[in-house]
């Protein structure tokens, strides 16, 4: 028996049960991803909340979830929810605890692109009568959203890689199918190198999208004429803002 088939290899790179593998693993970490995008969001919004209260649990939060390891996080959202009448299937616990994960690491970043907004918008803001909440929602957002979008493509790429824990609460994901198959007749050079190379295939394509992306705000911000934040602030649209 050789060391290494291609054949073999090629056979398994074609099949459909690594093909739902892969798909399995991309949209549980597109979920988790989204999830996480929108606790960070709203974390991230609370923490500009003059409440030591709100603030004080937003801490307790990322204090908790960036403290403790993700695989803790994933057994124990199968094995403990169901202590407390909470049965969710192991894909629902997959995105729930990915995502209460990535909530924790998205506030800081979202937190960050929101305080990189010049505090000049927002003065001029309040001097032509716009309220706090549409301060955020139409001067800052937009453009803390622009600013956050190169740690977030990073974030996905690593999301991908971890969804592999997942594994351990028996979703069937791409590591798992890998190992699942090697098992069967011990040829884990041709099922992990088959995982390999899907995981290569999936983070270049995200790396590829995210440029595009990038390339298309830094062009969209090229065609702004200079005196945009003006005439976004102007009364004009103050009243339309209203």
């Amino acid at each position: 028996m050789s060391i290494f088939s291609p054949q073999m290899m090629l056979g398994y790179l074609f099949s459909f049960n690594f093909l739902h593998a892969a798909l399995t693993t991309v949209w549980i970490s597109l979920a988790s991803l989204l999830a996480g995008m929108l606790i960070g969001l709203l974390l991230a919004a609370g923490q500009e909340v003059p409440s030591r209260i709100v603030r004080g649990a937003i801490m307790g939060y990322l204090w908790l979830f960036r403290g403790t390891p993700v695989l803790l996080q994933l057994v124990f959202a199968f094995n403990v929810l169901p202590l407390f009448h909470i049965v969710l299937p192991a894909y629902a616990c997959a995105v729930l605890a990915l995502g209460l994960n990535e909530g924790a690491y998205m506030t800081e970043i979202m937190r960050s692109g929101i305080r990189a907004v010049g505090p000049g918008q927002r003065l001029a803001a309040r001097a032509l009568g716009l309220e706090e909440r549409q301060i955020m929602l139409w001067i800052v957002l937009p453009q803390a959203l622009r600013i956050v979008i190169p740690p977030i493509g990073n974030q996905f790429n690593g999301m991908l890689k971890l969804s592999a824990l997942i594994s351990v609460i028996g979703v069937q994901e791409l590591l798992l199918m890998a190992d699942q198959t090697a098992s069967m007749n011990f040829r884990y050079l041709e099922t992990l190198t088959t995982a390999g190379i899907y995981y290569l295939a999936m983070t270049t394509i995200l790396m590829v999208i995210q440029v595009f992306i990038e390339r298309a705000c830094s062009r969209r911000r090229g065609r702004m004429p200079k005196a945009s934040g003006l005439k976004l602030l102007s009364p004009a649209n103050l009243g339309m803002v209203r």
